[in-house]
Order: structure tokens, then C-alpha cells, then sequence
């Protein structure tokens, strides 16, 4: 978690920021003057907790958006560095290369085997490079999948983390069956007779979310967002141009909270005061206190019986009509 002056804020989030540099001007004038400034000090936090309050009850779709993007926003790593103990990753679709944007491997919760895997962007600019800005090739979700099939092999439950702006649209990519490799993972993921786990802590886009998205329950983080489109692309393509994003945002209705009321996740999860970047060990705590019951949950069900509810879960999603002939 960076420290207090290593901070990134967004623009919603300034008067926090005017906030605590009042903090530290009078840490530095109590320092200087030898004065005993704590109560000032104090009142001032109080007033940080009312303002993260207050900021988060009345979040828009797009601020939504913009925290699920946040610079110091916890990625899929900083989780599972808090969630598991003994995580070994593992490497390679064994067919191309490693996709550094997805990252997994076997991990410990509570003493629990299970394979983790799922998206990580990078912290800095030289690991958002490597890590492709979390946005995985083919040989991404072919390791996802190798990873998934291999838990399966030894019967340990699947805990995905979702975080990507979507699959890499490179022509590469498209030319190594990037298409393919999505709807494999899909059609193999709702198969998979051990219980799957899946978590949107950031971004859920399109594709590239569902790709390693399909579980027995699926959960989204408070701020995040769940969608077929990014709100950019959503505005170019109706108005040719980036500026109608806040609109896009709102009809999307791509939140936490829209998701729920149709049915499409199983659960929110709670953030942090302010968001999950202000407290990475919290965050980690409320995801790992729903893995814990959703595995309790799913590991009593015979496979055959999950594979079927999920399956249904996911044939029920969407709204269509059928015209007779």
C-alpha cells in the first residue's frame, strides 16, 4: 500500500487530499514549535472519515469507474499475498509462452489447497508494460485454463480475480485464436466438476473478464464495474468521441449494485472506508472472509449437481423473445 505522500488521488477525492495536508502542515509546525497540536490533529482525521463518507454514498457510475481504475488501487497479487499462504505460481500455457497479465498458481485460505489465479495490471509503469496493462493474449487464458484443469486434477476448489479492461485486441493476438481461446475457457469453465470462485475486484470488461469469469458464484467488489463495453468505447462508438463517457457510464448500468438487481453476480462486497486502495488489508479480509463461506457452501453439493446449477445460473442471464413461426 503506498505511503500517505506517495498518494494518487482523483478528482473527486481532492478535498481528502486538502485534508491531510492540513494534517501534515501542522505535524510540521507542532515539530518546528515543539507545540502539542494532537486535537487539532485529530478533529482533522475525524473529518477524513466524514468526507470518505460522504464521497462514497453519492458515487456516479463513472466515479465508480474511475476508483475501480484507481492508481493505487489493490491488483490481483496484493491479494493473494494477503488471502494465501505457501502460493507457488506457475507458468506457461505449454504451448506458446507465459502471459505475464495472468498470473495463478496454488495457494493455501485457512489451510484450504486451492488454485488462485486471475489479472494483474502492474504498479509501475515498467510492470504495467510487462503485465500488458492487465490485458491478457490467448496464451493468457490457455494458462488460466491448463491452471484450472490442473486443480481439477487434484480436486482443489478455483478462486478467479477478476481485473482486466479487457482482452488484448492486437493482431497478434487475433491471429493466435484469441476468440477461441475465450470461448474455450467459457464452454470448459462451466464444466469444471470442482467449486469455482470468481471475484471482480477492479475492471470486468467484456471478454476479457469473461474468460475466466464463469463459477458457481460470482462476486463484485463495492467499485468495480461489470460490463460488455468500457464507457470510452460505449461513447465513441454512439458519438465519435470520449466526451459522452459519464452518459455511457450511467446507461450501461455497469455497477456492482445494477449487476445484482439482475441477477447477473451472487454478491457485493463491501470496501474499505473510501474505497480499497485506502486499505489493502481490510480489503483482503472482506474477500477472503466470501471465499471461505462460498467454498463452505459449494464443497457439501455433489459435482454433477453444481455442474448443472451452473450451467442453468448462467443459461438464465439475459433477456429474449422467441418468435413462433
Amino acid at each position: 500500500m503506498p505511503e500517505l505522500n506517495a498518494r494518487q488521488y482523483i478528482d473527486f477525492e481532492k478535498p481528502i487530499k486538502d485534508l491531510y495536508d492540513q494534517i501534515e502542515q501542522l505535524k510540521i509546525t507542532a515539530s518546528k514549535n515543539k507545540l502539542d497540536l494532537s486535537e487539532s490533529i485529530q478533529q482533522l482525521e475525524g473529518k477524513i472519515i466524514d468526507k470518505k463518507r460522504d464521497i462514497t454514498q453519492s458515487l456516479t457510475s463513472w466515479q465508480r469507474v474511475q476508483l475501480s481504475r484507481h492508481p493505487d488501487r489493490p491488483y490481483t497479487l496484493n491479494y493473494i499475498d494477503r488471502i494465501c499462504t505457501n502460493f507457488v505460481e506457475l507458468h506457461g500455457d505449454r504451448n506458446f509462452k507465459d502471459d505475464k497479465a495472468i498470473v495463478g498458481g496454488f495457494g493455501q485460505i485457512d489451510g484450504q489447497t486451492v488454485m488462485i489465479l486471475g489479472q494483474q495490471k502492474g504498479s509501475n509503469t515498467k510492470m504495467r508494460q510487462i503485465r500488458n496493462f492487465g490485458m491478457a493474449n490467448p496464451e493468457g487464458y490457455r494458462k488460466a485454463l491448463r491452471l484450472m484443469k490442473l486443480a481439477e486434477k487434484f480436486n482443489k476448489p478455483i478462486i478467479t480475480l477478476v481485473d482486466t479492461p479487457g482482452a488484448y485486441p492486437g493482431i497478434e493476438a487475433e491471429e493466435r485464436g484469441q476468440g477461441e481461446a475465450i470461448a474455450r475457457n467459457i464452454f470448459e469453465m462451466l464444466q469444471l466438476r470442482v467449486p469455482v470462485v470468481c471475484i471482480i475486484i477492479g475492471e470486468g470488461a467484456s471478454g476479457g473478464a469473461m474468460g475466466i469469469g464463469v463459477g458457481d458464484k460470482v462476486y463484485m467488489m463495492e467499485n468495480t464495474w461489470y460490463t460488455v463495453i468500457s464507457p470510452e468505447s460505449c461513447s465513441s462508438i454512439l458519438w465519435r468521441s470520449w466526451d459522452h463517457k459519464e452518459k455511457a457510464a450511467e446507461e450501461l448500468k455497469l455497477t456492482s449494485k445494477h449487476m445484482l438487481d439482475f441477477g447477473l453476480v451472487d454478491g457485493i462486497i463491501p470496501e474499505p472506508l473510501g474505497g480499497a486502495h485506502w486499505d489493502y488489508d481490510e480489503a483482503a479480509d472482506l474477500v477472503k472472509k466470501k471465499i471461505i463461506l462460498a467454498m463452505d457452501e459449494l464443497k457439501s453439493l455433489d459435482p454433477d449437481k453444481r455442474i448443472e446449477q451452473r450451467i442453468d445460473k448462467f443459461s438464465k442471464m439475459g433477456f429474449w423473445e422467441e418468435n413462433k413461426v
